[in-house]
Parts: C-alpha cells; structure tokens; sequence
C-alpha cells in the first residue's frame, strides 16, 4: 500500500512540472518582446537598468551606473559600451549564455529537455555540452520568465533577477544597431 501511494505521489509530481513547464512554453510562444528593469549581481557588485529583448537575438540594456554601460546584442554579436570613457568591447554571441535566453526557440528546447526544480521560482536547469549550467528562473504564478544565473568567463557567478514591465509593445529596431568599431 505505501508503494501505491508513494508510487501515486511520485507520478503527480512528474506531470505538475510537466504542466507548468507546458505554461511556460505556452506563454513564450505568444511573446515577441519584453521590456524589464533588472538587478544584476555579480560577486558583491550590484548593477541596475532597464532592458528591451526582442525574440530572436536582440537584447538592449541601460545600465544605471556612472560609466553609462550599455549592452546591444544583434543577432550575432554582443557590444558592451561604456560612454563615459567613448570605449566599446565586442564579443561573438556564441561565445556568451545570452544564445540560449535570447532565442525563443532554443529557450524552448531548453525547458523541454532541462529539469526543473521549485522552490520561490519555476527554475529551469540546463547543463551546456561544455557542462557549464545555466539556471532560468520562471515566476511560478504568471510563468514569465523572472531572470538566470550564470558564470562570466572569469567564473564569477552572474544572478540576472528582472521585473517585466511591459510585453509585446512596438519596438524601433534601430536600437539594436550595434556601435562602429574603432
């Protein structure tokens, strides 16, 4: 009898993340664009700003700092400025975690095949071929996507909490003109 029920637990369980993972895809599908404040924390360093994501693979931040940082991503490449100082770093999309946040599809595919853990949040769990992991955070009410954890290349943990303030508003695409490189 204890293995029927717990055998019964077990089964309701497995299909309640299948269920809020069938949300969360759900909601993405109708999603094309988000704008959000964030927190970012890397370390004891805390970082403010506002962001536009448009699905796929544009992403741009204001940061609320004294360097005046500003994050594009276009497709294929990442430009982090910081217009106080005129200076302007590029990298190749492919070289950061942003590839797999910034396309609807392969997030997706990623909460498809990830696990799934609950505690405050829906947290998606996915471990890169590299074996580098990536958290997704999904708030469990509204299952948007509420932020990511991270490591940056030096190995620093990068906590990426954000509050979405509006979705699927127009959108100038301008504004993900990456700067010319000097």
């Amino acid at each position: 009898m204890r293995a029927i029920i717990f055998f019964s637990f077990f089964l309701n369980f497995t299909n309640s993340k299948a269920v809020e993972k069938s949300e969360i895809i759900n909601k993405l599908r109708n999603i094309d664009n988000i704008q959000f404040s964030f927190n970012q924390k890397t370390n004891k360093n805390i970082e403010r700003g506002e962001c536009i994501l448009v699905f796929p693979n544009k992403l741009k931040c204001n940061y609320k700092d004294k360097n005046k940082k500003e994050l594009i991503v276009n497709k294929k490449m990442m430009a982090i400025t910081q217009k106080r100082y005129g200076k302007t770093l590029f990298y190749p999309l492919s070289k950061t975690t942003f590839i797999n946040i910034l396309s609807k599809d392969e997030l997706i595919k990623i909460i498809r095949e990830s696990d799934t853990v609950i505690d405050n949040y829906l947290n998606v769990i996915y471990i890169k071929e590299d074996n580098t992991k990536i958290l997704i955070k999904f708030h469990k009410e509204t299952f948007l996507l509420a932020g990511w954890v991270t490591l940056d290349q030096y190995n620093n943990q990068i906590v990426f909490d954000i509050q979405i303030n509006s979705i699927n508003q127009i959108v100038d695409d301008e504004i993900f003109n990456l700067p010319t490189k000097s």
